[in-house]
This record gives C-alpha cells, sequence and structure tokens, in this order.
C-alpha cells in the first residue's frame, strides 16, 4: 500500500527526514514511534500529499505521491495533530461540509455522513454544534471528517493526544473497526503501550531515519536475541524462579506478585518444552504465554543505539 524509498526533507540547513525508506502492507495498522522532532509528522504530511520532499520517492497504492499528488488525495484520509474545526456548524453539517469537497452531496452525501456518525458514535450529537463537544468527541468527528471519501489509507497524527482513558479506549475500538474494513492505518503516538496492543507492525524513526522496524515480537528478537514470556504461577513464586534459573537459554528473570517474565532465547520448539518443564516440577501454573513485550523499553534502547552511534 505504501513504499518510501530514500525520502528527504530539508527545512534549510536541518534535515528533518534523512534516507527514510519505508514500506506498509495492505491492512496494517502502522505504528510510527519517535521523539518529537524525529521527522514522523514531515514523512505523514509528505505522504499525504501536503508537502514537497527534497528528495527522495513516495508511492501509494503504486501512485506517485510526489507528482501525482492530486490522484493520491484521493486514496488518502489524514488527520492531522492539530486541527481546526468550524465551531458555529452543527456535527452534521460539519461532515456534509467536508463531503461537498469531494463533491458528494444530496441524499449520498447524507447517507455517508449518517454512517460515519455511527461509526464513531455520534449520532446522538448531530445536531450539537461542533464547539459543545468534548475532546474526544472532537477528534473522533475529525476521524470521522477524514473518511467522507472512502481511503484507503488513513495517516492520523496523535489521535489519542489529549485524550481521557476512556476516549482513548473508544477510539482504539473505532481504529480496529476500521481495519477489519479493510483500511491501511498509519498511525503515531506517544502513548506507547496502547500502539503496543494495536499496531500490527511498529516503525521507531530518530534523526529522520527509520531505526527499526517490525512487529513487537521481532524487534524484541532483534534487540535481546529472545522473547519475552509470561508466566502466571499459583502460590508462592520462589520456587518457580528457582526452576527458570536453572534452564538454558532463560534471561532476565523479573518477578512481580504471582507473575514472573523471562527473556527466552530458545526456539518455539524449546517454549513448549520450558512450560513441560515447570509442570514436571510441580509448579501449579495458572497461565503461560509469549508477552507482548514493552514498547516503552524498546524505544529507550532503540534510540539509545541510534544516539551512540
Amino acid at each position: 500500500m505504501l513504499e518510501i524509498i530514500n525520502l528527504v526533507k530539508n527545512y534549510g540547513k536541518y534535515t528533518a527526514v534523512n534516507n527514510l525508506n519505508l514500506t506498509v502492507d495492505k491492512g496494517e495498522i502502522f505504528g510510527f514511534v519517535g521523539p518529537n522532532g524525529a521527522g514522523k509528522t514531515s514523512t505523514m504530511k509528505i505522504i499525504a500529499g501536503l508537502m514537497p520532499p527534497t528528495s527522495g520517492q513516495v508511492y501509494v497504492d503504486g501512485i506517485d505521491a510526489v507528482n501525482d499528488s492530486r490522484k493520491v488525495k484521493e486514496k488518502i484520509g489524514y488527520m492531522p495533530d492539530f486541527f481546526g474545526v468550524y465551531d458555529d456548524l452543527k456535527v452534521k453539517e460539519y461532515l456534509e461540509f467536508y463531503a461537498s469537497i469531494y463533491g458528494i452531496s444530496g441524499q449520498e452525501s447524507r447517507k455517508i455522513c449518517s454512517d460515519l456518525l455511527e461509526l464513531v458514535d455520534l449520532t446522538a450529537k448531530e445536531n450539537a454544534y461542533v464547539d459543545s463537544l468534548s475532546r474526544g468527541m472532537k477528534q473522533r468527528l475529525c476521524l470521522a471528517r477524514s473518511l467522507v471519501h472512502n481511503p484507503e489509507l488513513l495517516i492520523l497524527d496523535e489521535p489519542a493526544s489529549g485524550m481521557d482513558p476512556r476516549a482513548r479506549f473508544e477510539m482504539k475500538e473505532i481504529l480496529r473497526t476500521l481495519k477489519d474494513m479493510g483500511k491501511t492505518i498509519i498511525i503515531s503516538s506517544h502513548i506507547l503501550p496502547e500502539l503496543a496492543e494495536l499496531c500490527t507492525t511498529i516503525g521507531i524513526i530518530e534523526k529522520g531515519s527509520i531505526v527499526i522496524k517490525g512487529t513487537v515480537e521481532e524487534i524484541m528478537l532483534n534487540l535481546y536475541n529472545s522473547r519475552p514470556i509470561k508466566v502466571k504461577v499459583l502460590g508462592d513464586i520462589t520456587e518457580a524462579v528457582a526452576v527458570l534459573k536453572e534452564i538454558p537459554k532463560v534471561d532476565r528473570i523479573t518477578a512481580e506478585g504471582s507473575i514472573i517474565t523471562i527473556a527466552f532465547s530458545g526456539s518455539e520448539e524449546e517454549v513448549s518444552r520450558l512450560l513441560g518443564t515447570l509442570v514436571s516440577k510441580k509448579i501449579q501454573v495458572v497461565s503461560f504465554g509469549q508477552s507482548e513485550g514493552n514498547l516503552e523499553e524498546i524505544f529507550m534502547k532503540v534510540t539509545e543505539k541510534a544516539e551512540a552511534v
């Protein structure tokens, strides 16, 4: 769905995007992670055809986004990190206004806008004024705005910024629904645990370049040559920890309450044998499985490496 080749964006002498290369497959939710000033927003604006690059190539579904930005915009829905709204419009009027920009009007517009308000759970607010909405509602409305022309690729820059926990949960559920509808989503966020839970793939950007990309599991294996395993046991965990310490390829054991987390460098077959060993030692295992990993820990380790280069 998206291919970026040697992308560069300079602002005078400052390089915001530095020979960035990236591919995102159709149907992915791709998490774009990086510190402020790393180049995330500049890259997203270039993909969306809102800013020309200094050099490099961007293709969206095979279309040249640099030289044919008008055609690419038909395929892209863009939600910026800072957005303006027309506070004196009602919610329904606001969406219908944006539909008209794409040449959608009349009964078709009313149907599309009604469906989108249902999708983002704002049907009950369709006759409310935009300025009466909470921040979370306004952000859901702006997500609906980016969907009026039924784009294939969504670019969402900090969509959960400033939301309370309930509003963030609601946004996550909407994004999962959009993925199930076949949308490809690129999302940047500073809320790293939620990205780890939501995204199929993560890319960490530092100083304008992608430092590492993959699933959280793949990145953990790459960084630590191990996979995180979480074990919940019944009763005192002391004996379980002692057993784990004797098992080859087990490293970095941490325990909290009844949960033990280990780094294990063995194969999936050896993971299965590890569980068998615990059971054979009469350890009462309540649950056993691969942890999603800690994206915050990954982010800190990757960016520390990048700074050291």
